[in-house]
């Protein structure tokens, strides 16, 4: 759900708050079986879907690992991501949305889509990740920016076994030298930045794999 700054906020004339990127409105999903297709999605405060550019970085770096996959968006907002990786073949998504009415319009892009092995949990995100795991490939965290959510999701993943050894991370986060607040067992892969934005692919270290010290 990052911005960047092709995704800046803007003002129209009439002081409604718009994206030059076209959101609110829309979200244009970019391959696989529903390429091109673009869906509704809700103005709220918060909501940063993930820029057409930047989503198509992280696919190509998740390209070898997407087919198949069993995934979780624990900030899942428009969807844009867990709808771009069920489009390109994912096995299976869960997608965690605290606000009901975003909640809502995710299962309703998900019917428009005939989306099947896909599901909406209208939850808190930490309450989520209490309850008892079932471990996932890829993970995607992308809360508020303005928040500690990064190192307390991460660190309750790695506690409770939320992902499988050699599973995915992808975190969007402020770019800047501050460095990520990830366990000892995730290694970053990947890093770029669009703007104000650091996107980064991590890797869960397999068992018995050596960890960053």
């Amino acid at each position: 759900m990052a911005e960047s700054r092709a995704g800046a906020r803007r003002k129209t004339r009439a002081g409604t708050p718009v994206r030059e990127t076209g959101y609110p409105g829309k979200i244009r999903i970019i391959a696989g079986r529903w390429r091109g297709r673009r869906l509704e999605v809700p103005l709220a405060p918060g909501l940063r879907p993930t820029p057409d550019r930047v989503r198509e970085t992280l696919f190509n770096w998740l390209a070898p690992h997407i087919e198949g996959a069993r995934c979780l968006d624990l900030f899942a907002g428009t969807g844009a991501l867990c709808l771009e990786a069920l489009s390109r073949g994912a096995g299976e998504v869960i997608m965690v949305e605290q606000a009901p009415h975003a909640a809502q319009a995710l299962r309703e892009n998900l019917d428009r889509l005939g989306a099947v092995n896909a599901e909406v949990v209208n939850r808190d995100a930490v309450e989520y990740l209490r309850q008892p795991p079932a471990p996932f490939d890829i993970i995607f965290i992308d809360p508020p920016f303005q928040s500690d959510l990064i190192a307390v999701c991460a660190a309750l993943i790695e506690e409770r076994g939320w992902l499988k050894p050699g599973g995915l991370i992808y975190i969007e986060a402020p770019s800047g030298p501050k460095p990520l607040p990830i366990p000892n067992a995730w290694e970053l892969v990947r890093s770029k930045t669009a703007g104000q934005v650091g996107y980064h692919l991590l890797c869960r270290a397999p068992t018995g794999a050596a960890s960053r010290p």
